[in-house]
């Protein structure tokens, strides 16, 4: 890879999906962990990308009842409201979140030194969804001259102390295949920030 090359496959990795808090400062929730065991989580059996060279896992624990978690989670036009770098979320249908659902959210990509700013849009897809358990989604994140796939699975269990929030997401795609371990931070601060943001917003709520 020349060194033009792979300034710009770095540039382009900025805009990797799901930035809730992507280019903040990375520190994890208070209760998070390092990626899990090799068994992937599912959702009514199906899990993420297995091929996918990119993968993430983590997990918190949130002082709150399921019901408070679970609807901020799956609210999706709402997310905007807690998650600072979701700048817009909207439902393509009617209805609760099902299996079959689908929503498109954007998020904006500051400047790098080779790329101006952009915005980056997001399709999700629900594949699979179980109320107050787990759900899982699939979709590209596109931006000019960028398309990364990701397969997102979240799983809720309520505890004693509250709702333990498991998380496992994979992408994949040209940009972020061509630099693995960029690809694979930003991933890791992407989700952790979203646990961050969820368990804030959560507990707020009580």
């Amino acid at each position: 890879m020349t060194a033009t090359r792979g300034t710009g496959v770095r540039a382009a990795l900025r805009a990797l999906p799901l930035v809730a808090g992507l280019l903040s400062a990375a520190a994890a929730p208070a209760g998070a962990v390092s990626p899990g065991p090799a068994t992937p989580l599912t959702c009514e059996g199906k899990g993420v990308d297995p091929r996918a060279q990119v993968r993430y896992r983590t997990e918190t624990l949130i002082h709150a009842p399921l019901r408070t978690v679970w609807r901020l989670q799956t609210d999706v036009e709402r997310w905007p409201s807690w998650q600072p770098s979701v700048t817009t979320a909207d439902r393509l249908g009617h209805g609760p979140l099902r299996a079959g659902s689908a929503f498109r959210w954007t998020t904006p990509v500051p400047p790098g030194p080779a790329t101006p700013a952009t915005e980056l849009e997001i399709t999700s897809t629900v594949g699979q969804l179980r109320h107050h358990s787990c759900v899982r989604w699939t979709g590209p994140a596109i931006a000019e001259g960028l398309r990364i796939d990701g397969v997102h699975v979240w799983d809720f269990t309520a505890t004693e102390d509250g709702v333990r929030v498991r998380t496992e997401e994979t992408h994949s795609g040209a940009q972020v295949d061509a630099d693995v371990p960029t690809a694979s931070e930003l991933l890791r601060r992407s989700l952790e920030a979203w646990l961050r943001d969820l368990k804030t917003a959560a507990e707020a709520r009580g």
